[in-house]
C-alpha cells in the first residue's frame, strides 16, 4: 500500500455538528499560518456538497479554497472522495475500504507536495461517514492528523457535544488538541470563555478561542437566495452581492408595506401584488429605502407593463415556485456559504481568526 507522507505538519479541522463554521475557520485558519508557513495546502478528504467542474465531481469548499489562495494543487486531490446520492448504497453493497483510503492516502501525498503546512477539513461531527467506514475520526487516523474541533457558542451544550465527539475520535486513537467555540455573541464572549475554558479542562482540552458572531457572516447575499429558491431572474441586476439583513413578507396593503422598504430588506411577496412591486421599484430611486431585492411567489408571472417597470429596477427581482410561506422558510434556513467573490466577508474572517484563535497553542500542540 502507497505510504503515507508523515513528514508534513497537518491538523484535521473537525466540528461537533454540520454548519459550525469549519470552513470560514479553515479559511481565516489558512492565512494565520502563513504567518508561520509560507506554503500552506488543504484538503477536504470526503465531501457531501459538490459541482461539476470538467466532468469531475468537486468539493465546493475546496473550489473555495483554491479560488482564494490559488494554491496551486489539481483540484480532484483536494478533493478525492465525492459522496454522491447512491455512493453509501453502493458501498454497502461491495464495500471497497481499501480503495477509498489509498485514494486519500495519495490524495493528501499530492497535495502536501512542497507544501509546509497542510490543513485538512473533515464534513460534520466525529461520527459522519461511519456508514461507509470513513467518519471523520477514522480519516483523521488514516492521515495520523490531530484534531481541532469547531462547536457552537455557549458553555452546557458546546461541552456536552464535545464531549460526545472526543469519544468517537478517542476510540479511533486520535487526539483533539483543543476546542474553538465559533458564534457567540460579543457581550457574552468573557464570560463564555471563562466557564468554557474551566469545563474543557476537566475533559483534558485546551480553548483555542473564542469567535465574536457577526451577522454579516450569517447573512445570505441576493445571489445565495437566487441559487437556494432556484428563482428565475426577472431582471438584469448587478446587485447580486447585495446582502439581505432582514425578511418582510408582503400579505399586506402597498401603504402599509411601504413603511419596511429599508435598505438590506428581502420582500417576498406574490407575482400578482403588482401594487407592492411598483411602490418597491419607486422606492429604489432613495438610498435608503432601496431593497436588497425582491422574490415574487407562486409562479405568477407580472403582466407586461409591471414586467418592463421590474426590468429598469436597480435591484434584483427574482420569481419563484412556491409560495410566499415556503419561499420565507427557505430563506430563513439558507446555509450561508462564503464565496470567492465576498472579498469582504473573507477580510473579516481572516481578522477574526487572527485575533481570535492562538495559532501560536495550535503548533505548539502539534509539537512545530
Amino acid at each position: 500500500m502507497h505510504a503515507l507522507n508523515t513528514v508534513t505538519p497537518r491538523v484535521f479541522i473537525a466540528a461537533t455538528r454540520q454548519n459550525e463554521g469549519k470552513t470560514t475557520i479553515s479559511l481565516g485558519l489558512l492565512a494565520a499560518l502563513q504567518q508561520y508557513y509560507p506554503r500552506v495546502g488543504y484538503i477536504k478528504p470526503v465531501g457531501q456538497r459538490f459541482i461539476e467542474i470538467e466532468e469531475q465531481k468537486i468539493d465546493e469548499d475546496t473550489v473555495l479554497m483554491d479560488q482564494v489562495y490559488r494554491l496551486n494543487c489539481p483540484l480532484l486531490d483536494m478533493s478525492p472522495i465525492a459522496v454522491e446520492p447512491d455512493f453509501t448504497r453502493k458501498y454497502l453493497q461491495s464495500s471497497n475500504n481499501e480503495a477509498l483510503v489509498k485514494k486519500i492516502i495519495k490524495a493528501f501525498d499530492r497535495v502536501a507536495w512542497e507544501k509546509d503546512f497542510v490543513v485538512c477539513e473533515g464534513s460534520g461531527h466525529a461520527g459522519v461517514g461511519s456508514v461507509f467506514d470513513l467518519s471523520n475520526a477514522q480519516v483523521a487516523k488514516i492521515l495520523d492528523a490531530k484534531v481541532v474541533l469547531i462547536s457552537q457558542g455557549g458553555i452546557g451544550k458546546p461541552i456536552d457535544e464535545v464531549y460526545l465527539n472526543q469519544a468517537v475520535f478517542e476510540r479511533e486513537g486520535v487526539e483533539i488538541i483543543g476546542v474553538i467555540l465559533n458564534k457567540v455573541t460579543s457581550d457574552k464572549i468573557e464570560y463564555v470563555s471563562e466557564f468554557a475554558r474551566r469545563g474543557l479542562k476537566r475533559m483534558g482540552l485546551d480553548l483555542l478561542g473564542v469567535l465574536p458572531h457577526h451577522h454579516m457572516l450569517s447573512r445570505p447575499t441576493m445571489a445565495a437566495v437566487q441559487e437556494g429558491l432556484e428563482a428565475r431572474p426577472l431582471n438584469r441586476s448587478s446587485q447580486l452581492d447585495n446582502m439581505v439583513a432582514n425578511v418582510v413578507v408582503g400579505a399586506m396593503s402597498a401603504a402599509n408595506a411601504e413603511k419596511y422598504f429599508k435598505r438590506g430588506t428581502l420582500v417576498i411577496t406574490p407575482g400578482d401584488r403588482e401594487d407592492i412591486v411598483l411602490a418597491a421599484a419607486a422606492a429604489a430611486g432613495e438610498p435608503d429605502r432601496q431593497l436588497a431585492g425582491m422574490v415574487l411567489t407562486g409562479n405568477f408571472t407580472p403582466v407586461n407593463g409591471v414586467l418592463r417597470v421590474i426590468e429598469k429596477t436597480p435591484f434584483p427581482v427574482l420569481l419563484a415556485e412556491e409560495d410566499s410561506y415556503g419561499v420565507a422558510s427557505q430563506v430563513h434556513n439558507l446555509n450561508v456559504k462564503t464565496r470567492a467573490a465576498d472579498t469582504e466577508k473573507i477580510s473579516l474572517i481572516r481578522d477574526l481568526i487572527a485575533t481570535h484563535v492562538d495559532v501560536k497553542k495550535i503548533l505548539s500542540a502539534l509539537k512545530l
